[in-house]
């Protein structure tokens, strides 16, 4: 398709996501009868329906819906792009306000921070530590940061961070005193350091894999927290054995105070997203936060 043609595509995206005519024309600042008109020659051009029309709705095909999915986010960084390229035209200012658990918290948003905030001294950055699943937007929230197997689809996500792995360690002590685990279903035998997942209630289960064998265990144990540190603390001080984002276990297992056990049931899985509802509601400051958080490979 000529690159002329890509007013169509947006015109496409944006009736799409209204599921309204009206709608889209109010926002294009064109009629309705001349948006319709777009997205029929679109449709004549691509040989496919991508709308179902009625008298009262507007709703994707399973092939627009597909294209939608597909192309939407281009549109949507490119917006985001523009408007980090007008921010430098000023001073971006403003509060963002964050929800992240507390590894992310640490091991992305805090190194990252430590490069932004001396450029940007009008930005205000507040970060609020919660493992639940909130809803940024009823939470008044301008971003969230999770993995990116936990993104809701509807929510616009930024790669901030490489894959993860996790570690299940305990202490040369604790194995001293119970045999290491040789498959996951061990660590029913062993004392457990836990997480518990607030949204839900429960333990946050231990995700384990190998030779494409899922298992998630909930072992049982004398210790649930919250927080990665108690987690670690408790580990070291032999209370038990416990999982943990690997790059928090690897200075301890250096050091000989933890022991790695069930490694080839830990494989990378996709690392740390931002994300928000929107890029078209974005200010400044955030557009220039989320360029300084982007992932960029290694």
């Amino acid at each position: 398709m000529a690159h002329d043609n890509y007013n169509d595509l947006a015109a496409f995206v944006l009736v799409a996501r209204e599921r309204s005519f009206t709608r889209g024309a109010a926002k294009l600042g064109v009629s309705q009868s001349a948006l319709s008109q777009t997205i029929k020659g679109l449709e004549e051009r691509l040989g496919i329906r991508l709308l179902s029309r009625t008298t009262r709705s507007v709703s994707p095909t399973e092939a627009g819906e597909r294209l939608l999915q597909t192309i939407a986010p281009r549109f949507e960084e490119i917006d985001l792009e523009l408007a980090a390229l007008s921010a430098l035209r000023g001073q971006p200012a403003g509060t963002i306000r964050i929800t992240a658990g507390e590894h992310a918290a640490i091991s992305v948003l805090q190194p990252a921070l430590k490069r932004f905030l001396p450029n940007h001294p009008n930005i205000k950055i507040e970060i609020i530590i919660d493992y639940g699943l909130v809803d940024i937007v009823a939470e008044g929230y301008d971003a969230g940061v999770r993995l990116g197997e936990q993104v809701a689809k509807d929510m616009i996500a930024i790669r901030i961070g490489p894959d993860m792995r996790m570690a299940v360690v305990a202490s040369p002590d604790y194995f001293e005193r119970n045999p290491p685990p040789k498959t996951p279903q061990d660590l029913t035998a062993h004392n457990c350091i836990n997480m518990r997942l607030p949204t839900y209630g429960g333990l946050f289960p231990w995700g384990l894999e190998k030779d494409g064998r899922e298992t998630k265990v909930r072992g049982e144990g004398q210790l649930v927290f919250n927080s990665l540190a108690m987690r670690i603390s408790s580990a070291l001080d032999g209370l038990g054995i416990t999982y943990l984002p690997e790059d928090h276990a690897l200075p301890y297992i250096a050091e000989g105070r933890l022991i790695r056990v069930l490694d080839d049931w830990c494989p990378p899985f996709p690392g740390y997203h931002l994300y928000y509802p929107s890029r078209r509601q974005s200010s400044s400051a955030m557009a220039v936060l989320v360029e300084c958080l982007r992932y960029r490979g290694s």
